[in-house]
């Protein structure tokens, strides 16, 4: 099998390349910038998915496209969210219909639910909260159409957070503050539940589904979370950190956060904010019932990124060029409460 990985010098896009070269299937990558620890076995094309003209030749012979390509919250990328999540899928799967591929994977987000009732499954609407979730739902829906109009398979990856070695953002902050000794904080109490997703988990459900030829809609995350109290205290302890978990009022944190993210002082994005403080977990059953048990626990996934971190501290804290997810997050206004956090 041929399979093209578009966004594949991103986090989630490196992975999934490696994971199919090492099932030795042939790959190649589209990007706009390359990976120097890319798989070598793979080829390589830059472009942007913007570029009709270089994707079109970039999806000849192959058999299954993966596209990953997106601006993340983390970005902040205002208008430039549906330049590239909702026209560049558009072209992506135009292409990839005309060429006649055999499957088409849209790695979509949970972004797209915005604040909702737990548990979502899939008769829960899509409700955006913020632009970034609505430029996802409408790559997904434009990448839905394409599908219906000529018939190519189309699966469509609604994950929650992803978490795996060299996952940096928000996770950096985190880490870094437990490393030393500093207190950290939920928004609201930290009773609301929240569940993550581990990246191989991701990859083994979503290659299992293009196995058994199941297009369709799905949410992804692991069957094994707790409330944010528990998985941060349980980290802390992990790490034998002296810090604490503190809670901060839950409306007032929200506000303050949007003012300070309008005056571009807070690293923190809209859907971070929003959805943090709330409880936020998939039913993954009918999942399950098809054959996929995902691997790691909320817990084990925290524990296992830390390590990885802690264990690499230089080189994560100075990050890869590139790739938002695989960068370190400048803390901005969250460095005065780091400071005051020591005390």
């Amino acid at each position: 099998m041929r399979h093209l990985v578009t966004g594949g010098s991103g986090f989630l896009g490196n992975l999934i390349a490696q994971h199919l070269v090492d099932r030795g299937e042939d790959v190649r990558i589209l990007d706009i910038w390359e990976d120097p620890e890319r798989p070598k076995a793979a080829e390589f094309i830059l472009c942007d998915v913007l570029d009709r003209e270089t994707v079109a030749r970039a999806v000849k012979g192959i058999n299954v496209v993966h596209h990953t390509a997106a601006l993340v919250p983390i970005t902040k990328a205002g208008d430039m969210f549906r330049k590239v999540n909702v026209e560049g899928t558009g072209i992506v799967a135009e292409e990839a219909a005309r060429a006649g591929v055999e499957s088409f994977i849209y790695m979509s987000s949970s972004a797209i639910y915005g604040i909702t009732k737990s548990p979502v499954d899939a008769g829960v609407k899509p409700c955006p909260a913020e632009e970034y979730g609505q430029s996802k739902l409408d790559g997904e829906l434009k990448a839905k159409k394409i599908s219906d109009e000529t018939g190519m398979p189309l699966i469509s990856i609604r994950p929650r957070t992803i978490i795996d070695k060299g996952r940096l953002g928000i996770f950096q902050v985190l880490f870094d503050w437990i490393k030393n000794d500093v207190n950290v904080y939920t928004i609201g109490d930290g009773n609301n539940r929240i569940q993550f997703l581990h990246a191989q988990d991701l990859i083994n459900c979503y290659l299992l589904l293009n196995d058994l030829k199941r297009p369709g809609m799905y949410n992804l995350g692991t069957d094994r979370y707790a409330s944010l109290n528990e998985n941060l205290g349980n980290l802390i302890k992990h790490a034998g950190s002296k810090s604490k978990v503190r809670h901060l009022p839950k409306e007032l944190a929200k506000t303050s956060l949007l003012f300070l993210d309008k005056l571009k002082l807070s690293p923190l994005a809209p859907w971070h904010y929003l959805s943090y403080g709330e409880d936020f977990f998939f039913d993954v059953t009918k999942l399950k019932e098809l054959g996929w048990q995902p691997k790691y626990s909320n817990d084990e996934m925290l524990s296992e990124s830390y390590d990885s971190f802690t264990s690499n501290y230089q080189a994560s804290m100075k990050g890869k060029a590139g790739s938002a997810h695989r960068k370190p997050l400048q803390e901005k206004v969250l460095a005065l409460l780091k400071l005051v956090s020591r005390f």
